[in-house]
């Protein structure tokens, strides 16, 4: 499946989100307002607020509640993109001007935490606790993981152990509490939320696995920004760490790393990118992706073989194999 069929057949309800999302970072101050926009235009997948839509068809499908959810878990990501791109000095995303590029550091980091504080704001609307509960110990990991990336940058004695807790927690809880979410805003059965939450972290570990794959392997017309741009800053990736691993590229790589981090990620990269690509680091990070897809499409099993099921495989398959 393509998301842009999915999108089709979603059409009015992802329409309708993104109508909200516009909605919700509104504000009367004109900066403020047309940094969120710049952002929010930027455009995306849209995959959080997607798998909410699709978690919630397994209960009481109400797009007037479920909003709550899909607008707040997108707001929630779109700040940490922000903070991102000012820790990384990113001048790009998606090939657009980052909100820090664009303006400056301050007004991104102002731009983030306003994001962010209508996500809280949004999420409020809805009375039940225990989402508050799952967003608010889901948030607080992310932290915990975007600290822990930079604990590690150009730590090249980091484990794939090290490299998969954090993913898990910078990237892979937010998309499993989307499908868990939904399901739960829409009054699922807690067994239905429970599979819905593994499908989500398994997809979401393979999102990551891909993302930092393309890093390496992407074009800049692919990914929107130049490829490398993990190394630049110190993140040593999964394709890294596994071609660390071999006795004949370890000191070459060792060398390479040394010299970015010494010229503070503005040298030339392609001699390090060139022994990344030809290592068996892109395979085996390339299986373990796979593997986690598996993973998640077993999650479903027993679950209704309703659309939205057949829905998130194909959209699980989509993110195994991505090139965008």
């Amino acid at each position: 499946m393509k998301l842009i069929e999915l999108y089709a057949k979603m059409k009015k309800d992802v329409s309708y989100i993104e109508k909200e999302l516009e909605r919700s970072i509104d504000t009367e101050q004109a900066l403020l307002r047309e940094a969120s926009l710049h952002l929010l235009k930027a455009g995306g997948k849209r995959i959080r607020p997607v798998f909410v839509l699709l978690g919630a068809k397994f209960g009481n499908y109400d797009l007037e509640r479920i909003k709550h959810v899909a607008v707040t878990l997108e707001l929630i990501h779109m700040a940490s993109l922000v903070h991102d791109d000012v820790i990384d000095d990113a001048d790009t995303r998606r090939g657009q001007l980052t909100v820090r590029s664009k303006w400056d550091n301050r007004i991104a980091m102002y731009t983030g935490d306003y994001i962010f504080a209508k996500a809280l704001t949004v999420v409020t609307k809805l009375p039940n606790s225990k989402i508050h509960q799952i967003m608010s110990r889901a948030i607080v990991e992310m932290s915990i993981g975007e600290m822990e990336q930079i604990r590690f940058f150009f730590n090249t004695e980091q484990t794939v152990r090290n490299y998969l807790l954090r993913i898990k927690r910078k990237t892979a809880l937010l998309i499993a509490i989307s499908c868990q979410l939904g399901a739960i805003a829409a009054d699922a059965e807690d067994g239905l939320c429970t599979q819905l939450y593994h499908f989500g972290y398994n997809v979401g570990m393979a999102f990551q696995i891909r993302d930092d794959l393309l890093d390496l392997c992407g074009t800049e017309k692919e990914i929107g920004k130049p490829p490398g741009s993990d190394i630049r800053q110190g993140n040593i990736t999964l394709p890294v760490i596994f071609a660390l691993q071999q006795p004949e590229l370890k000191a070459p790589l060792l060398e390479q790393m040394a010299r970015i981090r010494d010229e503070d990620g503005q040298s030339d990269i392609s001699d390090f990118i060139s022994l990344i690509r030809k290592s068996n680091g892109i395979r085996r990070s390339e299986l373990l992706a796979s593997r986690y897809i598996d993973r998640a499409i077993t999650a479903l099993q027993g679950m209704p073989n309703i659309q939205a099921k057949k829905d998130f495989i194909g959209v699980a398959h989509f993110i195994g194999n991505r090139t965008y």
